[in-house]
């Protein structure tokens, strides 16, 4: 169990080497209590549906993101950001998980941004996007098994006390702190560079909210965004 959400939140933090790649790199956190889990249902498909729908085929923000997963020896062809999958994808029809990851890939889908969502009760200390020594544990599946693999060095990731949560930024989450029919408790990061304005991620986390209250009308809502000082 980690901190009440208000502490929880002010522990997060970007590491300055992430900022030395890319100053213009913003993360908007929402932490969300009193989340109803559940399988997909009639409001996220509806979601989907409409995000499936006004899906660009290409975005400037998600190129940004390319060059970003280039900068730190990526190959944004074979590990591609998250949004650029999920905009891939969304011609054939967006995966149907269940409603708390429907509802946030039909906004990341919609606003043409990289979008995670985590179990905060898994996580081991506070959140922080560092510079990969190579050495971190990254649990992921393999062959229907949970398998531990370790990132590249310099490789851009997510952790917390116990390792990797999410490998590239923002390609693949672990196993170990994913979304499940148990959450009710969630941090959703957006990930943001230009040529997303300050005023274009506060509208795709405004949209993210109204999402989550559409399927967990009882949900209480904090946010914080890191970036770099000036």
């Amino acid at each position: 169990m980690v901190q009440q959400g208000d502490q929880w939140l002010a522990s997060a933090y970007v590491d300055p080497e992430v900022f030395t790649l890319r100053p213009d790199y913003r993360a908007l956190l929402i932490l969300a209590d009193g989340l109803a889990p559940g399988p997909s249902d009639d409001v996220t498909e509806k979601m989907l549906r409409a995000a499936e729908e006004a899906a660009p085929a290409d975005h400037p923000h998600v190129v940004a993101w390319r060059e970003a997963f280039r900068a730190f020896g990526a190959k944004p062809q074979r590990t591609r950001p998250s949004v650029d999958a999920l905009l891939r994808r969304a011609p054939q029809g967006l995966p149907r998980v269940d409603r708390l990851t429907d509802a946030y890939n039909a906004v990341s889908v919609l606003h043409a941004v990289p979008i995670g969502g985590e179990d905060v009760d898994r996580y081991r200390g506070p959140l922080r996007l560092v510079r990969a020594t190579g050495e971190e544990p990254f649990d992921t599946m393999a062959d229907g098994q949970v398998t531990t693999e370790r990132p590249s060095p310099g490789e851009v990731v997510w952790r917390d006390d116990e390792g990797v949560t999410c490998r590239r930024w923002n390609w693949r989450q672990c196993v170990r702190t994913r979304l499940g029919p148990t959450t009710t408790r969630a941090v959703f990061i957006l990930d943001a560079l230009e040529p997303m304005t300050e005023a274009g991620l506060a509208t795709a986390g405004a949209t993210l909210v109204d999402a989550l209250r559409a399927t967990s009308p009882e949900v209480r809502i904090e946010t914080r965004t890191l970036q770099r000082k000036t």
